[in-house]
Parts: structure tokens; sequence; C-alpha cells
């Protein structure tokens, strides 16, 4: 692990081949500025490594090492987690692209898990060919929760937004029987963690969207926000905890109602992601949050139409490695002020530490 004066190790996993993921990691590591910032640890091999920069004319030395935990600062180094070339072609789905994902994935949760990474950023994998009898998880989320441990929350954040999800990759016809008050609870306060612990947010305010249209109206459109979530809520308001709605979400960003929260917590997927994505789109990052480690990804999928053309824009990869910098560095103090008793009372007595205050 990253020791006081030595750079943070950035671990990064390429992604489907065939995608944009490898484009935009080698994109954010040509400026050689970011060096300064971390250490960047790919997860593939040389001889892919050198065929994409080649293929993308990117101008971008690097340095293999046979250990994630022997990477040179100051140096873009690679991990031969695989000696071959694998032939993935760009543009398109393959069962190669997703088997070389997932080898990718896994070789850096496990420098992860044991300490020769700081923090991990994932490049994106398609869902369906990484499916094997090695791997049937619905996406990264789920996986790294069974491996990390922690109450896991996909949490799509940017400076001025930070959204999470009570159910998120669920077809949408399941959502409503997936959301009981035991998950609210329970994301709730992983969110609530996450903005204490992950953005230094002293008393972070929480918005809750309703499930159904206009948040039932009363029972007159679903009975699930009468039933499950407003009793929910109630219960962690008199818990002290700052958390407000239910919310129609037709109306919530629209209004700027959302600039007055630290948080929202969205229902299922769309109703959190469409909103973000349309005001935060190559800003946004892909945090899960309520894990031991860290672990951020870029805002975007495989991008399939644009893969191997050179067009991919590299603003929110990068922003994943900055995001999953700042948030390591804020775990560490956190954890360090609330391990001292006397830290941990100056601490409160001071206020300091919320992000954007209002």
């Amino acid at each position: 692990m990253e020791d006081d004066g030595q750079q943070i190790k950035v671990g990064i996993s390429v992604g489907d081949l065939g995608g944009v993921g490898c484009e935009v990691a080698l994109k954010t590591f040509s400026d050689p500025r970011m060096l300064d910032f971390c250490t960047p640890v790919f997860f593939a091999s040389g001889k892919t490594i050198s065929h994409q920069k080649a293929h993308f004319g990117l101008d971008i030395g690097f340095q293999g090492v046979g250990d994630a935990s022997g990477a040179i600062p100051g140096k873009v180094n690679v991990v031969n987690v695989w000696k071959e070339h694998p032939e993935v072609p760009f543009g398109r789905a393959s069962q190669t692209g997703g088997e070389y994902a997932i080898q990718s994935l896994q070789a850096a949760v496990d420098a992860l898990k044991n300490g020769a990474i700081d923090l991990l950023v994932t490049a994106p994998i398609d869902k369906k060919t990484v499916q094997s009898d090695q791997f049937r998880f619905p996406g990264h989320t789920d996986y790294l929760a069974r491996e990390l441990g922690g109450e896991s929350l996909m949490f799509m954040v940017t400076e001025g937004l930070k959204v999470g999800l009570l159910t998120d990759h669920v077809p949408v016809k399941d959502a409503p029987a997936l959301i009981t008050q035991k998950l609210i609870y329970s994301k709730v306060q992983a969110m609530e963690e996450s903005l204490k612990r992950d953005f230094a947010i002293r008393r972070p305010r929480i918005a809750v969207l309703g499930i159904n249209p206009h948040s039932g109206d009363e029972g007159v459109i679903g009975r699930e926000d009468e039933e499950v979530l407003k009793p929910a809520l109630r219960k962690l308001t008199d818990g002290k905890h700052l958390v407000f709605g239910p919310y129609a979400a037709d109306t919530f960003f629209a209004s700027d109602n959302y600039r007055e929260f630290d948080g929202i917590l969205a229902c299922y997927h769309d109703q959190g992601l469409i909103p973000f994505k349309t005001l935060a789109f190559g800003k946004g990052v892909n945090f899960t949050a309520g894990l031991s480690r860290v672990r951020t990804s870029p805002d975007h999928g495989t991008a399939y139409d644009i893969a191997g053309k050179g067009k991919a824009d590299p603003s929110s990869f990068a922003e994943a490695v900055f995001t999953g910098i700042r948030i390591f560095r804020n775990r560490r103090e956190y954890d360090r002020l609330t391990s001292n008793p006397l830290q941990k009372q100056k601490l409160k007595r001071s206020g300091k530490g919320r992000e954007g205050q209002k």
C-alpha cells in the first residue's frame, strides 16, 4: 500500500479490447503530467499495450513489471497478465474480448486485495461477453462486492452531483419488488457513510426519489411509496439521519432541487442515470461505494460504434483517476482522524471537511 511520501498506485483493468477502454486509458496517461499524480499499473500484456498505442498513434512509453508491487514511479507500468496478443476486433462484441477483459479484471482485483495497488480504475466491459462459468455477474459492481466485501452502492459522482441507486442492473419490472425497507436502510447508510468518509462531507443531506410517478400520488399510482418507501424514510429521519423525500423524479432535476442535497438515491437504474448522464456526461465517474477498497470507472460503456477510430474522449477516464485518488486520500484522512478520539472531537467542533458548504 501507498505510504506517506510515495505516489498512489492506480491499477487499471483494460476492459473489452474491442471497445474504447484501452484507448481512453492510454490517452489519459499519454499526458506525462499525469505521472506527477500517480503511478499507473495496467493489467494486460506488453504486446497488447504496444498494439493499442501503435494503432492510435500514441506517444507513450511503458515499463513491463512482473508484479504490481514492483511498479516504478514516473513510469506507465504494465503487468503481463497474458503473454500473447489476442486477436480482438475493434467495434463489435466477441467472446475473446470478454475473456481477456475478465482476466485483466481478476488480476487487478487480486493486486488490490493484496495491497500491491492502492485503488482500481476499471475500463468498460461488455456485460454479455464476460459471462462464463467463472464469471456470473451483471457487471463490475456485484463482482467487486463479492471480492472486496461490504455493502456496495453504485454511486455516480461528479463535483456537484452524486446519484446512488437502490437497485442497479435489474429489469425494470423487477425493481419495485426488490425495494424493501431493509434495502432502503442499507443503501441510505452506505451513501451517508461514503459521503462522510470518501467525500469529506460532515453532515450529508440525502434526497430519495419516489418509486412510482409522482411518488404514487398517495397510493393512486401504486402503493409501494406509501407502504415501503415513506415508512422507511420516517424511521431514518427519526434516527437523526438527514434524509428527505420521496421526491417525484420527473421534476426533481428539472427544478434544480438536486443542488440542495449532497447525495440523491434513485430507485432504479434509468431513474438515476438518465439525469446524471444528461447533466454530467464526460465528467461523471462511476464509483462503487461501501467496499473495503476504492474502485472507480468512466461513466460510459464500450462504445463499439467509435472503437478503433481514435475518436474516444478520455475525459471521463481521467476524471475517474482523479476521483479515485481524492477518495483514497479522503478515506485515509477520515480513518486517521476517527481512530483518534481527540482528533475526532476536534473535527466535530471545527465543522471542517464538508464538501460544497451551502
